[in-house]
């Protein structure tokens, strides 16, 4: 059985051709809400991200859903309250290796939590920009990262934060 996901959008950066090797990289991310504000990551910078990350070799999406969000939130996702909102794909060469072409598809889902908070468990990556968890308004989200997210490796979830203030999804 193939399952349809719902596209929310393309980021096509080009700048790579059909015959380039493919790097391939599935995240998920979840879009949780309480009383009009979202559970994000803030960077020491200012820029918000929408908590989640890698799917690990092996593993299914929901898995990688839930341990994304207790490691970058130290939330537990409530399994029964998960649903599909979309995916936004992109293509661009790699950052890593330019002779690559990127392809990354991201899926998001609405999820809620359980009401308790865990440690969080951030990775090098993220301590280095002293990220933290926050809740905060969409439009906040927005506008702060349309200033600071300029470059397509960080426009992905600037672009769903506009699409959910737009009522898209």
């Amino acid at each position: 059985m193939v399952r349809l996901v719902k596209v929310l959008c393309v980021l096509d950066e080009k700048g790579y051709t059909k015959e380039m090797p493919v790097v391939y990289a599935v995240t998920v991310r979840a879009v949780i809400e309480r009383e009009g504000r979202y559970a994000m990551q803030l960077s020491g910078r200012g820029e918000y991200k929408i908590p989640g990350g890698g799917v690990e070799q092996g593993e299914d999406l929901m898995t990688a859903l839930e341990r994304e969000v207790l490691e970058e939130t130290g939330l537990i996702v409530i399994p029964e309250t998960v649903s599909e909102i979309g995916e936004i794909i992109e293509y661009r060469p790699d950052k890593f290796s330019p002779q690559d072409k990127f392809e990354r598809h991201t899926f998001y889902y609405r999820c809620q939590v359980r009401e308790e908070q865990h440690e969080l468990q951030l990775t090098p990556s993220e301590l280095d920009k002293e990220f933290q968890f926050v809740w905060e308004k969409p439009e906040i989200i927005y506008e702060h990262n349309r200033e600071l997210c300029k470059s397509p490796y960080q426009i992905r979830d600037t672009i769903f934060m506009k699409m959910l203030l737009d009522g898209e999804v």
